[in-house]
């Protein structure tokens, strides 16, 4: 893990604790560094204070996967999808709807 860009984040976190992409951005850093658990906390917390923060719900679900939780995994790809449906966002309803079928196969 770059600690340089982790401790960057860490640190506009300190000054912007709430802030959705910092929070999703530390997450990212997390698991490239193999820390799974942690990412998914991260992002748990992120969609408790934010939940409309969309581009997370793709993430987390791929991170349930990666951590065997696919249950989870289901819940936060329709959860996404039902967000993405409110916004009208397809492009985001086309990503998560195709990370389900996959997931359901």
């Amino acid at each position: 893990m770059s600690n340089s860009r982790l401790e960057n984040i860490q640190e506009m976190l300190k000054s912007e604790p709430e802030d959705s992409f910092l929070n999703y951005a530390l997450a990212l850093e997390y698991a490239k560094a193999g820390d799974i658990k942690k990412a998914i906390s991260l992002i748990e917390q992120l969609h408790a204070r934010d939940e409309n923060y969309l581009g997370a719900y793709y993430q987390l679900g791929q991170f349930y996967e990666q951590n065997e939780q696919r249950d989870s995994a289901v819940t936060a790809y329709k959860k996404g999808i039902a967000i993405a449906e409110l916004k009208k966002d397809r492009k985001s309803i086309s990503e998560l709807n195709e990370a389900l079928m996959m997931l359901e196969d």
